[in-house]
């Protein structure tokens, strides 16, 4: 928590030279680098994927060992993470949490949102 109560109170120190996003830490702007240079240092020993970070590689080995320990207590479906089982949910629910600005329709999940903005931006 101290740790984190820093970046309120501290000069970030490292500026990226390319958006101007500036980082407390050295490492936090090597990470935000790969935005810009699309470094992918993490791959998949199966299927040879890469990945920006390790933790999005840790969570997509599993879709190679058939595990999906997360099911849904409605319908009985199982996924592989935690994440798409809550995505999942929001159908049973009615849950719509991403409005376009534009319309007000609303969506499911961010992806929903994002394909949608193409209707208004068609000429």
């Amino acid at each position: 928590m101290k740790q984190h109560q820093v970046i309120h109170t501290v000069e970030c120190a490292y500026p990226c030279y390319v958006c101007n996003r500036t980082f407390e830490q050295i490492r936090h702007l090597e990470i935000h680098q790969r935005v810009h240079t699309g470094e992918h240092p993490y791959h998949c020993n199966v299927c040879n994927k890469t990945f920006k970070l390790r933790k999005q590689l840790i969570r997509h080995q599993p879709i190679h060992n058939g595990e999906r320990p997360y099911c849904c207590d409605v319908c009985k479906k199982t996924f592989i993470d935690k994440y798409s089982l809550k995505v999942h949910l929001r159908i049973h629910t009615g849950n719509r949490p991403y409005t376009c600005g534009v319309c007000n329709k609303s969506f499911r999940n961010a992806g929903g949102l994002n394909v949608h903005h193409f209707v208004h931006t068609q000429e």
